[in-house]
């Protein structure tokens, strides 16, 4: 009898790992060389991130968005001010991040508070942005509760009519925040369980380093 062949693909966490001695002393270098890897193995939706946030009483929600910038200040994203998030954010301005990249067995927590970007900064990225998508952010109330779907296309094909022959500003609504991390923690799938996870935790102007057990 032949034996059964497994259709689980082989692990790849022994071939890697996240050790002291080998990290950044600077968690945003550290995050950069982890991306980069994410970008070269051709992760798919390698900008996608969780991101949670909670109410003033306590409340959470965590949704799914885009990185759309990283620096020594922090992670980047946009959104409608008025959606879920912004209110979130608007009265309790702190917020998580997640990123996980399952083909390299990686992810990164993050947690800090969160500051709107200037409208210079928002308006570069919006403009960056293709023509459509641009009007679609003037069509979506994002989160309300709206009619129909055919109520949203009326809503887009109404500012498309509206801005035929200009460009599309930016609204009033809509624009970018960043988020200004306290604390990074770098997680690397191991062999049974016992993964390596690495944490920085801001101090004044430095970082402390940290290993945490799995």
């Amino acid at each position: 009898m032949k034996k059964k062949r497994s259709s689980s693909p082989p692990r790849r966490s022994g071939n890697r790992s996240l050790s002291e001695k080998n990290i950044s002393a600077d968690p945003f270098d550290q995050f950069n060389t982890w991306f980069h890897a994410v970008i070269d193995a051709r992760v798919s939706q390698p900008h996608a991130m969780t991101l949670a946030t909670a109410s003033i009483d306590g409340k959470p929600s965590a949704r799914m968005v885009l990185l759309k910038g990283v620096d020594g200040g922090g992670f980047s994203f946009y959104s409608n001010y008025g959606s879920t998030k912004g209110k979130q954010l608007a009265e309790n301005p702190r917020a998580a991040l997640l990123f996980y990249w399952p083909k390299l067995e990686r992810q990164v927590r993050i947690e800090g508070t969160v500051e709107k970007l200037t409208r210079e900064e928002s308006q570069e990225y919006f403009d960056s942005r293709p023509r459509n998508s641009r009007i679609g952010a003037w069509a979506s109330r994002q989160s309300e509760v709206i009619e129909s779907r055919h109520f949203l296309n009326a809503q887009f094909q109404k500012y498309k009519q509206q801005f035929r022959n200009m460009g599309v500003p930016l609204p009033g609504n809509w624009g970018g925040y960043r988020l200004v991390p306290n604390r990074i923690e770098f997680w690397q799938n191991r062999p049974n369980r016992l993964h390596d996870r690495i944490s920085y935790v801001r101090h004044g102007n430095s970082w402390n380093i940290s290993r945490l057990s799995p």
